[in-house]
């Protein structure tokens, strides 16, 4: 299934993408794509459902971030060897973990909002999961059982703020520097997790063009991993590293400015499309 959440911000219902590409309205099923309606229950209901049952959604409907209301925000970070390259850092011997701020949450095609102050705004594609069911301790067999859904995600950030301290939280929390979406997509509709392309552009540019095969550290461990740490529950967030061709790893560097328009997308999961805009 591809799952997804339409309409003005704020005021988003839950919806479901059928074969022809139509939006079908789900909130006559459901009250959202939350921690509520990931789990493994909830999940096999909708899947009974005939999606030409469900009322189509008729004209171009914003979408917005595809899960709602997570509890966290989970990021690790160099977690493709190609990109610890380009960065002169080290492969790391475990994952590299911070948080984004939930309100850094928005639609796969809502702006980025440049901050006051910002000097160094960068962009960074990546595969994310949803959490559909508690873990606590779990092993990479129920880990992988444990995750509800694939979607794509913007990891945006600004380095300048970033690399002040020692903690990346500062540079990776702002507001709309989380665009998740434009589905979730349930892990029976994907092939390889392992070896997805993913992309992104910069005003037709493209910078990143690489693969989930260069991953060091595959889903199913980073959520067994994380649960040693922290329990997730259902509709938690983690996103898990980008490949090379970042802003940073450009010579010389490249920023984002306001104007300036990002795409990105990885195989199966769809594609965003984002303006940079002051803040």
């Amino acid at each position: 299934m591809k799952l997804l959440r339409f309409g003005p911000i704020g005021s988003e219902k839950p919806g479901l993408l059928d074969a022809a590409g139509n939006i079908r309205d789900l909130s006559g099923v459901i009250p959202d794509i939350d921690g509520s309606t990931v789990t493994p229950e909830s999940l096999a209901r909708l899947r009974a459902l005939d999606p030409a049952s469900l009322p189509r959604v008729e004209g171009t409907a914003r979408l917005g971030a595809c899960v709602a209301r997570p509890g966290k925000f989970v990021c690790i970070g160099l977690n493709y060897a190609d990109h610890a390259a380009e960065t002169g850092a080290a492969i790391p011997d475990e994952p590299i973990v911070f948080m984004k701020a939930t309100s850094a949450l928005s639609g796969p095609n809502d702006p980025i909002l440049k901050p006051r102050g910002s000097t160094k705004l960068d962009w960074e594609v990546e595969l994310a999961f949803v959490v559909g069911s508690d873990c606590r301790y779990v092993d990479e067999a129920e880990a992988a059982a444990a995750i509800a859904g694939y979607f794509v995600c913007n990891d945006v950030s600004e380095r300048a703020f970033q690399l002040q301290s020692s903690q990346w939280d500062k540079g990776k929390g702002c507001d709309s520097f989380g665009p998740i979406g434009p589905w979730l997509v349930t892990p029976d509709e994907i092939g390889d997790i392992g070896n997805l392309h993913m992309w992104l552009e910069v005003n037709g540019k493209r910078f990143q063009n690489g693969s989930t095969s260069t991953m060091i550290f595959r889903p199913a461990f980073i959520l067994s991993y994380l649960s040693r740490f922290m329990s997730l529950q259902p509709g938690d967030i983690v996103t898990t590293g980008t490949p090379p061709g970042v802003g940073l790893g450009q010579n010389p560097n490249v920023w984002l400015n306001s104007g300036d328009r990002v795409s990105l997308g990885i195989a199966g999961l769809g594609e965003q499309h984002q303006q940079v805009v002051d803040a």
